[in-house]
This record gives structure tokens, C-alpha cells and sequence, in this order.
């Protein structure tokens, strides 16, 4: 059974004082859970970071993945990890509060124990608590805030724009903020965010001169002590995203500048340097060995919840690496110890946002009610019931995407469906009715539309090999983010190890190799090409139908490619 706050807090003491071990079925908890968030005060900068919260304003459940592969460089080693080979690694036990938080270990049993994670309401008070900690602590939002949520989506992102205001947030960067749009991007920096929240962002430039959209960095006094904050957009927006959205800006790595920018900035004083990035966990790392003078790299993009820093050397010395997960699950502190301007000691935490050990703030709870009150009635219809969990994450698929595919496949009567691979999306634990608000967790954005295409055998391979490199490509720079595109009614090989345009192979459909100069028809959504707005209805609308219909929805079985030269692999667990 699910406990409230109250029932949780009460069954911890009880059992703590009684000496006993949390490892029943209402509390799998370690005795020290009480004192998750009492973190000691540690030198005199601090800095807090929140990532691709997905505009989840309420708490939620959260299936961490199964599979998170890692080739050539990257195998083995963080954020490659998963599971069993996670615990070892960061040193937690099985069955603790700390397996649940980081793993999708014995996830629905967990879950139910501890309940949901994240919330605004609930964040708020964790971080009111750090900065109390340590007065003059920044708050860094890492972007993919303003996405993710039918509120979001209806209120054309003000619903996050008010909450990150209350929530205390200094300096951000950005990647979904983007498919608002150039206009409405500037409007808020313009006009909500002015003298409150600075957009840093090096890499975002105009198109034609090349001149800064945003403030490449700011520097921050904290405790007498100059702190630059530089920004790192996801540089690969314009690709992975459509381009009409933002026509007039450029983007990329752009790794040159950078190192400009943190020169400049240490030049002005700065005795401590962060990247507050969007790249991605990989690419974060290799940015991290080429360039000198950052301290740290505060990182989003591949949801990555990583409890500990990556020290990376290089040929200024060392920067902290970290990930600080998504869905406002986890809170990162970092603290340094600045000496005689210069950094002799940190300290780095990533905190879970379990609800059920933190009260909801009241003004930023009232702030929530009210942003949701007009959609409640739409939010909150009942499509299905559903029999299994349903998640999103993984480098393949997961159960949620793998209803979306199905539902693509019923209701436009095609082949093969093909759904992108978004990382971002909430979980549902067996026996819990699914709301429209739930498929609006996996399908609200601003290019929602629904397509059918003809396609040869030929171009479906092609679709695949692309996604597939843009994945696991050897050079984490070529790697666009995103998981690798989900399939439904085809089956097919895949070698990561393989040359591009080498790695699909054996591609079936019921039970015959697909013909490269046949034509399937192929059912999709979310199209990058201004060609295709309003090709058909938004995918949100498919999906509750397919639903509605279904009534009750039986475990999804996944659609999984069969793998080549991942034996062994410690980023999956099937």
C-alpha cells in the first residue's frame, strides 16, 4: 500500500527507535532516511541545480532505465550504469532508500513504499532548506523546464515561468524553451524574468551576424567570493527540434568559444567557474578534458541522475562533471571552499525529491492550485485502466512509448509506427488509472502532429541507421541526444558497435524481411518540417481515443531490437 507523509514519517521513528531494519513491505527504508536533507554547512559558495523538470509541478513516480548502453570510451563508466552495476558503483546498498532513488530496481514495490518524487511544492521546501544552509546559495535551473505538461502547453509556459520565479531560480539555460518560439523566449526574458533570472546561454547566436541572443555568462558575488555562471544551450536544437521555431538563431558546441568565455570571465575576477550546460552527460565530458579554467560542469539534457561528480583532468587541471536526473526528482548541491581565490576544498550531494519527507510550501502549493484549477476537468479524465507499469525511458523503448506506437498502428490502420525518442515522461504504477494528463506527460509539445507517410524499405533503413549514429556514435559530439526512435510493427538487429549506416539489420515485419524497394505505410508524429504542421490531429488526441476504447489496458509487451555486441554490457539489465 501507498503511505501519506504522516503514515511514512511515523513508521520511520517507530522503527528507528525500536532499533529494528526498514526492510518490510510498508517501509523499505534505512534508519537514517530522517536525515536524508541534513547536509552540513560547507565553505562559502553553493550552488543548487535543477534539470529537465519537464514542467511536472506535481509529485509523480519515475522509473529510472534499464538500459543505458555505453560503447568504445564510454563503456562501463558513468552515466552508463544501470541497476546492480550503478549500486556498486556509487557504493549503496540493495533494497535502501538510495537503490530507489538512483535505480529501476524492484521499482513498483519501492514506489509504493516511498511514493512519489519531485514536485514544485515539495522542491521548494528543500531548497528554502539549502539556502537557509548556506546563505547566498544560487539557484541553477539546467532547462527543459518550460516542457512536458498539458498546463505548460495550454498556458504557453507560464505555468513554470511563474513557478521557477517563486521557486528562487537565478540562472538557467535552455532547450525545449526553444519550440515556444524566438518571440515568446524573449518575452519572458524580457519581461518576467528581468532583474530576477538571467538566460545564459555562449552558444546561441544570430544567425546572420553572430551576434549573442543571451548573455553568454554572468558573474555572481556569493559570500564576497565572484562566481561566473556560463551557459551551455543543448546545441543541437535546430536538428532535434524544428527549425522554423527558432529561424533566426544558430547554435552548436561551439567549443572555441567557450574557452573565450571562461577566459574572459576569470580575467573579470571570477575565482570560480561553472558551466551550467544542456549538452548532455557525454558530451559534458569530453568538453571537460579539452578546456581549462571550469571548475565544474553542472549538466542536463540525458536525464542522468548521477549521485556523484566525474572528475575529469585536463590541461588547467580538473572539472567536476555532474547530471542531476529530471522530472524535479533530485535537487544537486555543489559547495566550494574558496581560500585566497582560489577553490581548497567542495563538497557535492545529489538530494532525491521524495514527497513523502519534505511538506508541500504552502505559497508555492496555492501557486500550483490555482495555475491548474481551469484544466482540472480535462487533466483528470479517466481513459484506461492499466494492468502494468508504464514508463518511458531506456535507449529502445519503454512501455508507454510502446502505446503510443500501438495506438499510431490501430488508429491510422499503418504498418509501422515510428515515435521519437524522447527521454522525458512520467510513470504509472499497476492498477492506476490512466488520466489524460498522464499521455499529455508524453506527448505535450508544440508540434504535436499526427503522420502518415509511404515509405520504402529502403528509407525506413535509412530513418533507423541515422537515429541509431546520432545514439551511439563513437564521438560524443556527434551525438544529438534523444534515445534511439521507438518502433512499433517492425522488428529488426541492432549492432551500437557497428560503422554507421552498418548497424540495423535483419529488418522483419510479420515474419518477412522488409523489401528495400517496397513501399509500408508508416504512421508517425511530431514532425521537424514546417511543411508538415497540422498534417493530422495532435498525437495526444490519437492516444486517449486508442484508450478509451481499450478500457483496460493488459501489460505491453516491448518491442525490442535484438542486440549485437552488448553481452556483457553494464548499462543493461533485461
Amino acid at each position: 500500500m501507498s503511505m501519506n507523509r504522516r503514515e511514512f514519517l511515523q513508521v520511520l521513528a517507530v522503527a528507528a527507535a525500536g532499533g529494528m531494519s526498514l526492510h518490510s513491505e510498508l517501509a523499505l527504508a534505512e534508519k537514517g532516511a530522517g536525515k536524508l536533507y541534513d547536509l552540513p554547512k560547507f565553505g562559502n559558495v553553493s550552488l543548487l541545480h535543477i534539470t529537465d523538470c519537464h514542467a511536472q509541478l506535481n509529485p509523480i513516480y519515475f522509473r529510472e532505465p534499464s538500459v543505458n548502453l555505453g560503447f568504445g570510451d564510454q563503456f562501463g563508466k558513468v552515466p552508463h550504469l544501470v541497476g546492480d552495476k550503478l549500486l556498486k558503483h556509487f557504493g549503496f546498498k540493495p533494497n535502501s532508500i538510495e537503490a530507489h532513488a538512483y535505480t529501476y530496481l524492484n521499482f513498483e514495490k519501492a514506489a509504493e513504499t516511498y511514493g512519489k518524487v519531485g514536485g514544485f511544492a515539495h522542491l521548494a521546501t528543500l531548497v528554502k532548506r539549502m539556502k537557509a544552509r548556506n546563505p547566498g546559495a544560487l539557484l541553477l535551473d539546467g532547462g527543459d523546464t518550460w516542457q512536458g505538461s498539458g498546463t505548460a502547453l495550454w498556458t504557453n509556459a507560464q505555468d513554470m515561468v511563474d513557478a521557477c520565479k517563486a521557486l528562487g531560480v537565478n540562472v538557467m539555460t535552455l532547450h525545449w524553451e526553444a519550440t515556444y518560439g524566438e518571440a515568446r523566449v524573449k518575452e519572458i526574458e524580457e519581461k518576467d524574468f528581468a532583474g530576477v533570472v538571467d538566460i545564459v546561454a555562449q552558444n546561441v547566436k544570430t544567425a546572420d551576424f553572430g551576434d549573442p541572443v543571451f548573455k553568454p555568462y554572468v558573474i555572481k558575488n556569493m559570500n564576497g567570493v565572484p562566481v561566473a555562471i556560463v551557459g551551455q544551450a543543448f546545441p543541437y536544437t535546430p536538428i532535434a527540434n524544428p527549425r522554423w521555431q527558432v529561424p533566426n538563431w544558430s547554435y552548436g558546441i561551439q567549443e572555441e568559444n567557450m574557452q573565450a568565455v571562461v577566459d574572459e570571465a576569470r580575467a573579470k575576477g571570477a575565482q570560480v567557474v561553472v558551466v551550467l550546460s544542456h549538452n548532455g552527460m557525454d558530451v559534458d565530458l569530453k568538453m571537460a578534458s579539452r578546456l581549462r579554467g571550469i571548475d565544474a560542469i553542472m549538466g542536463g539534457h540525458t536525464h542522468d541522475g548521477m549521485p556523484a561528480p566525474v572528475i575529469v583532468k585536463n590541461a588547467g587541471g580538473q572539472t567536476l562533471v555532474t547530471n542531476a536526473g529530471s522530472n524535479g526528482k533530485y535537487l544537486g548541491v555543489l559547495d566550494f571552499d574558496v581560500k585566497n581565490g582560489k577553490i581548497a576544498g567542495y563538497r557535492y550531494k545529489l538530494l532525491p525529491v521524495f514527497a513523502n519527507l519534505l511538506p508541500a510550501d504552502p505559497a508555492m502549493q496555492a501557486l500550483i492550485d490555482k495555475v491548474r484549477a481551469p484544466y482540472l476537468g480535462k487533466l483528470n479524465e479517466q481513459l484506461a485502466i492499466s494492468e502494468g507499469t508504464l514508463y518511458r525511458r531506456g535507449n529502445f523503448n519503454g512501455t508507454f512509448d510502446q502505446v503510443i506506437v500501438d495506438a499510431l498502428i490501430k488508429e491510422k490502420d499503418a504498418e509501422i509506427a515510428f515515435s521519437p525518442g524522447f527521454r522525458w515522461g512520467t510513470s504509472l504504477l499497476p492498477g492506476q488509472p490512466i488520466l489524460m494528463e498522464h499521455v499529455l506527460d508524453q506527448t505535450a509539445i508544440t508540434y504535436p502532429w499526427t503522420t502518415v507517410s509511404n515509405m520504402s524499405g529502403e528509407m525506413i533503413k535509412t530513418v533507423l541507421e541515422d537515429v541509431c549514429d546520432n545514439l551511439f556514435n563513437p564521438d560524443p559530439y556527434y551525438q544529438q541526444g534523444g534515445d534511439m526512435v521507438r518502433v512499433g510493427g517492425l522488428q529488426y538487429t541492432c549492432d551500437p558497435t557497428a560503422k554507421a549506416g552498418q548497424r540495423i539489420s535483419n529488418m522483419m515485419l510479420r515474419g518477412q524481411l522488409i523489401d528495400p524497394a517496397r513501399t509500408y505505410k508508416v504512421a508517425g508524429w511530431a514532425p521537424v518540417s514546417e511543411e508538415a504542421k497540422d498534417a493530422g490531429e495532435p498525437i495526444w488526441e490519437l492516444v486517449a481515443r486508442y484508450l478509451r476504447d481499450v478500457k483496460t489496458l493488459k501489460p505491453v509487451q516491448l518491442n525490442m531490437p535484438k542486440l549485437k555486441g552488448a553481452d556483457g554490457n553494464p548499462g543493461i539489465a533485461l
